[in-house]
């Protein structure tokens, strides 16, 4: 059994489109850009051991806003750019009943069955208190990246960064601090 590190998408990987305090996924293709210091974060936690996976909600193709294959070409060139182990997706729309949307743990349980992930050795990032509610209920160790949005932050996640790049440093930090690594 292997650590990961699960990642939410939108506001970690991917700069999401700011309006009124919050954060929204791209809608377009051409508004799909990653955190330019992403690829590099990544491969920091990849080289010191971790699977890393992709756990995002994109309800808008449920709600009807965006197909379905502009999702998937835009999870493609997160494939292509990022040493991904696996990228799960819960399309359901906003106010659907499922397992898997977050806070849910049902992306994190499924990837976790499938890669034979150990989760108490694992971490869960995100900047919303779905996210970090999700890697609690998976039994995970949670990083918020605090962007500062108008939404309540999670209760008591393990660690507050600003950045995927700092978060990869915690996540680190914590492992070589606590002697018993990857």
């Amino acid at each position: 059994m292997r650590p990961a590190v699960f990642l939410d998408r939108d506001g970690v990987i991917v700069v999401p489109e700011f309006r009124d305090g919050r954060s929204f996924a791209p809608r377009r293709l051409e508004d799909f850009r990653l955190y330019p210091d992403a690829a590099a974060s990544l491969q920091k936690l990849k080289q010191a051991g971790f699977l890393l996976a992709v756990v995002t909600n994109q309800p808008d193709v449920g709600d009807g806003l965006i197909a379905h294959s502009e999702v998937d070409a835009m999870h493609e060139i997160m494939a292509r750019q990022l040493p991904l182990d696996a990228v799960k997706a819960c399309f359901h729309g906003h106010g659907q009943a499922c397992d898997c949307r977050k806070p849910k743990p049902g992306l994190i349980l499924q990837t976790a069955t499938e890669l034979g992930i150990n989760l108490t050795k694992s971490f869960m990032v995100g900047d919303r208190k779905s996210d970090i509610e999700a890697g609690r209920a998976a039994g995970c160790a949670t990083v918020f990246i605090d962007l500062g949005y108008t939404l309540p932050a999670p209760d008591a996640p393990d660690y507050v960064v600003h950045s995927i790049a700092e978060a990869a440093n915690v996540i680190i930090e914590t492992v070589l601090t606590t002697q018993e690594g990857p």
